[in-house]
């Protein structure tokens, strides 16, 4: 037992394949890792399954070159950490990248318990029979929202209609610029204590308009009062996921 390690990976999920499941995603990577054959730890009981967690669950539609999970090993001996993310970057699907893997420290707190918020990007499009709104009003609105002590938006949560408040989950909201769908925002929204979505932001902005392109770039915790992400890695490998990028294309 005291051989056992745990890696964390991080990955993209780009392309086509964002209409997949977040657990046929799983599966991808379980069918990844016994191709490459890495030394994986099990549960114990009846039905024995490897241990895997997953960070927050990507909606699916919406693409990430910042997601990640966490595996636990047996041990490390035959595991080269050096070659492992190509490794397993050509053993998954197209459009699903490992762009980095680090040893994790004992102790180290899951995923799920860490992330406190998620950096995006997407498009306000105009939807179907709605007027586009130009920069400068969506400008205006940003303004708006993040000025605005609150902000009730209705959703459905297992089948009731619940209104909340979710200008506290909104930590940062900008224009970028502008596309042929539409205005180009980002944002950091709060993964906790509830997590905040960009349709959610979008629903705030106001009616008629509807999301498209939209994708995780970053995830965040907390260490020492700062921001970090889950994974340390080069940001000109992990963040534009090349790789992930050309497959996908």
């Amino acid at each position: 037992m005291s051989d056992r390690v745990r890696l964390r990976i991080r990955f993209a999920k780009v392309g086509k394949i964002r209409w997949t499941s977040h657990r046929d995603v799983a599966r991808m990577w379980e069918r990844a890792f016994r191709r490459v054959e890495l030394p994986l730890a099990y549960s114990e009981g009846f039905s024995p399954r490897p241990k895997v967690s997953f960070g927050l669950a990507l909606p699916t539609g919406h693409e990430s070159v910042a997601e990640f999970l966490d595996v636990e090993l047996r041990g490390l001996a035959g595991v080269d950490l050096d070659r492992l993310a190509d490794r397993l970057s050509a053993a998954l699907p197209v459009g699903v990248d490992a762009t980095a893997v680090s040893v994790l420290e004992p102790g180290t707190p899951s995923l799920q318990e860490d992330v406190t918020s998620c950096s995006w990007r997407w498009t306000a499009a105009p939807a179907d029979g709605e007027e586009p709104v130009g920069e400068a009003e969506m400008r205006a609105r940003v303004a708006g929202v993040m000025a605005a002590p609150t902000l009730e938006v209705t959703r459905s949560r297992k089948g009731t209609q619940v209104t909340e408040d979710v200008r506290p989950g909104i930590l940062a909201l900008e224009v970028v610029g502008d596309s042929l769908d539409g205005v180009v925002l980002e944002a950091e929204l709060a993964a906790a204590p509830r997590a905040v979505r960009p349709a959610e932001v979008l629903s705030a902005l106001g009616p008629g308009l509807e999301e498209r392109h939209v994708r995780r770039t970053s995830q965040w915790i907390q260490r020492h009062g700062a921001p970090q992400e889950p994974l340390l890695a080069a940001r000109d490998d992990a963040t534009e996921a090349p790789h992930a990028m050309e497959r996908a294309s």
